[in-house]
This record gives C-alpha cells, structure tokens and sequence, in this order.
C-alpha cells in the first residue's frame, strides 16, 4: 500500500501519495522515509551502501546532491537562458560581475553551440568536472529552446557528464516529459513558500499563459506548478532538489510547512539557504532593509527540517557560470575568448582514469573517518561544538588560514563530525601581507565555533583567533578533516574532564554575502 500524506497548499487539503522512487529507496537499508519519524534517512550525507544502486549511480559523483563528492568532483554551469518568466524580490540579474558569488550574476551569455565548446574544454582541463548544469542567468524553462539544444549537444560529445537542470518551476510541468527524454537525472526547484499570501511577499509578478499577474494570484499559480512539477518528476524516476531562500520575519517559520510539502512529493534534499540581501547588490529586498538569516538562526531552521528530510548544508549559491569545486569559482580562465583559443582534447579514457584516482582518494578518507568514530565510542558527554576547517578540497586540512576564502564548518559530538555549512570570508593576506581590517570580519564569520582548523598560521592572527576564545589548530596539516576534528574533540573532552578548560556556549555569527570566492 502507498502512503499518503495531508497537506495543505493555499487553504486546499491534497493527499498526495509517495513517488515511486522514494518508496523503493525506503525499501533499501531502510533508506527513504523512515517509518514513524517522517525523516528520510538518505540524502547528501548518505553513501554507497545507504542507498539503492541506481539512486548511487545518480549521485556518487554528483557535488550538489552528495556532501561527499562535493570534496572531490567539480561542476559547471552554462549560461544560454538570459530570459525569466517572474520576478522575485530577492534577484538582480546584472551581468559583468566577476568578484561576486551569487545566483543569476554571469559574466557572459553563450549559445548552444558555445557552451558545448566550453564543456568540452572545461572538462578536458579539470578531468573531476562530472556535472553540467543549466542555472541560468534567466530560468532555463523560460529559454526551452536553447536550454533542450544545449543538452541535446552535451549528451552527444560528452555521455559521461551528468546533466542538471534548475527552475523556479511556473514552466516545469510543460517540460518534464522532454527533461525525462534528454535524460536530465537531477532537477533542482526554486520553492519558497506553499501558501499564496507568503509568496506575495517575495514575488512581485509572474509571466503565464501571455499576461502578466500580480499578487496572490500569482504566487497561488506559481505554488500549485511548482509541486505539480515535482509530483510529475518524481513519478518519473528523476532526482529533484529543493532550493528555499530563508526570508527572516517573511518564509522563515513557513519553510517548515514547504519542506514537509516537498518531502511528500519525494524530493530527495531540501537546500535552505541564506536570503542575500545587500543594498549594493540592488534587488527591493536590499534596497528595503530586508535582513538575511545569522548563522544561528539558518542553522536551526535547516535542524528542525532535518526531522522530516535531509538538508543540504554545502550549497555555495553559485553563479550562472560557475566553474570548479563547489567554492571556487574558475569560470575567468574559460572566457569565450579563451576557450577560442584552446586545442581541446576531450578524452573519456582519461577522464575515466582520473576519477578513478579520486575514488581512490575517496576511500582513503571514508576509512579515515571510520577510524576517527573509533576515538570517541563509549563517551558519553552531551557535548556539542563547531569548528571551523580551512580547505582546498579532498576533505582534508590544506589551506593556510590567510589564503582561506572560505571555511568549512563541522558540529562535532560523540557522534562524530556532521558538516553544517560554509562560511565565506574576505581574503586575509594579500601580495604575502595580513589585512589586519579584514582579521575582525573573518572572526566574525566562525565566532560561534570553538577551534579553526588550519595548514599554517601565522602569529599575529593565532592571537587575535586566542583572544576571541577560538583555538587555532593546525598540527593536522593536510590529515582528514573528520578523522582530525574527532581527535581534536576527544582531547577537548578530556580537558573539560580534567577541569583545564571549562566548555562555553560560543556566540552567533555573520553569513558574510557575496564575498570574493574567485579561485
């Protein structure tokens, strides 16, 4: 018998059965929806043996829908669909912004034909690149003929690359059937809201049907296509992704009643992220005063989520054209111009074989993990701490804390190590010399975490790190984050013990928008 789940959209009681692929993912190691909890046990934390094989398949390599592969493999975005079909208060599409991180930002448009010249050369230059993904700078169902040229031509020079598609959803269920027929596995929906008066507060109009809408009408359409849209993928077998932008004092208390909505529908993760709403990036949100999450209050939301299903916590909210690792962004090097000038030389063999180094990699640090559990079983402290981790990718601790433009941040336990997010920081040393202005701003950022794992470090930010309460840690230069970080926390338990050190509550800290992450 199928289940069924009571939910309610704009006032409206739909019973809306489980899709088929999260019914079979739930009759494998008890991976799907868990019975009783509600919680679906597998997502972007699961690995090989927590998921059927076919689901592993989609995912093993995939950096967005595994927080393991985000470690190791890269994506990329091409930007062939400039048009969008609603506005929504928290986007500006401006173009020509290289120094910023942020979703819709491009630096240049391509057709269907370029953006297979760049694939190709991207991934002949970066080998781990598995992932090609159309996000923009418009809605790629707004632009459905180019967005369906581009992966028809991927899929038939390049049939080792994944394709990934994200949507703000109003055009998803016109589509879904030619999505399923290019074989797009992994489809991401932007959904902020299930209740129209919520979504007249985010979005001003849509585009449907020839005219334009406005209000509650409007967000009440775009609320019924967004989960029609996903109801219908799933039932086909395609993965979906859920996006939602925490609004504080608008979405905020609403996202729980969005993610048990999609969890119905069977959407494999639920990514809640941080509203970016800075005055200079010029959307009504910014201009308007509208605030973003702390960490703290983004953290507890996506924890009290994590009840019904799992959350994504690594998302970078990329541009339109990224390029690389999640974190880095190497878009500049693969310019139109550039790429026009590249002998490119797409070899799968090669490409094969380098990923087959990197699961070598991958692995290594599965077992490492397992063995860094093995430090903490049997204690019995209730005990939880954030660290933050400077690091250039493969899961270990290989960054110097001032070449640092991010910091991973991990909540340690008797547990072990869960990864709870990221934090993006300005640049702390520049042309070989630390800016002591930006010092406060990184602090700011990893204030809530009690130790910052590092490669190297130099003095004058160990003291000031000292001085703010957060231990520098850097004897596990280029170790395993997780194996590393479960040592650090047995040794910091036993010093609480022994009465050396008395554990505190650290305080909140910023999520630092639209910092420089150009790698």
């Amino acid at each position: 018998m199928r289940q069924a789940i009571d939910v309610s959209i704009g006032g409206v009681q739909e019973m809306k059965p489980l899709d088929k692929v999260m019914q079979k993912m739930a009759e494998h190691k008890g991976c799907g929806m868990s019975a009783g909890s509600g919680k679906a046990s597998c997502g972007s934390a699961a690995g090989q043996g927590d998921l059927a094989p076919e689901v592993w398949e989609k995912v093993k390599n995939h950096p967005c829908y595994s927080e393991e592969a985000h470690h190791h493999y890269a994506r990329m975005h091409v930007a062939v669909a400039p048009s969008c079909n609603m506005q929504c208060n928290y986007c500006n599409r401006k173009y020509d912004c290289a120094n910023e991180s942020r979703p819709g930002v491009v630096s240049e448009k391509l057709t269907p034909q370029q953006a297979v010249r760049k694939v190709l050369a991207v991934a002949s230059a970066i080998p781990q690149m598995t992932v090609l993904g159309i996000a923009g700078p418009g809605d790629p169902l707004a632009n459905p003929e180019k967005t369906f040229k581009t992966f028809e031509l991927i899929s038939k020079v390049a049939p080792d690359i994944k394709l990934c598609l994200s949507t703000n959803g109003l055009a998803l269920p016109d589509h879904v059937d030619t999505i399923k027929n290019l074989n797009v596995d992994h489809v991401t929906i932007t959904i902020n809201m299930i209740d129209p008066e919520v979504g007249a507060e985010i979005y001003p109009w849509i585009f449907y049907k020839h005219r334009r809408i406005k209000g509650r009408e409007a967000a009440k359409i775009l609320a019924e296509r967004q989960l029609q849209g996903l109801d219908m993928l799933t039932e086909r077998g395609i993965l979906c992704k859920v996006n939602s932008v925490m609004i504080p004092g608008i979405n905020d208390r609403h996202l729980v009643d969005v993610n048990k909505a999609v969890k119905s529908r069977g959407a494999f993760l639920h990514n809640i992220m941080p509203l970016i709403s800075s005055p200079e990036h010029g959307t009504v949100f910014g201009l308007t005063g509208q605030r973003g999450p702390s960490a703290q209050e983004l953290k507890g939301l996506q924890d009290s989520c994590e009840g019904q299903m799992n959350m994504m916590r690594h998302c970078r909210q990329c541009r339109a054209d990224a390029v690389g690792l999640l974190g880095e962004d190497r878009s500049a090097e693969f310019t139109t111009e550039k790429i026009m000038e590249m002998d490119v030389n797409y070899d799968a063999d090669t490409r094969k074989a380098y990923q087959q180094m990197v699961e070598q990699e991958r692995r290594s640090k599965v077992a490492a993990r397992q063995g860094g559990l093995s430090q903490v079983t049997g204690e019995t402290s209730d005990i939880r701490v954030l660290v933050a981790v400077a690091t250039q990718g493969l899961g270990r601790i290989n960054e110097h804390f001032g070449h640092a433009r991010e910091f991973q941040v991990y909540e340690l336990s008797t547990g072990g190590a869960k990864f709870v997010g990221h934090r993006r920081v300005d640049l702390y040393c520049r042309g070989g010399y630390g800016e002591k202005d930006s010092l406060p701003t990184v602090i700011r950022a990893i204030n809530d975490c009690h130790a910052v794992f590092v490669a190297k470090i130099g003095g004058c930010p160990r003291g000031e790190l000292i001085q703010a309460g957060i231990e520098p840690v850097d004897r596990y230069a280029h170790e395993f984050i997780e194996q590393s970080a479960i040592a650090w926390f047995k040794g910091y338990l036993d010093r609480v013990k022994r009465a050396e050190i008395r554990h505190t509550a650290r305080g909140d800290a910023d999520i630092r928008q639209g910092a420089y992450v150009v790698a």
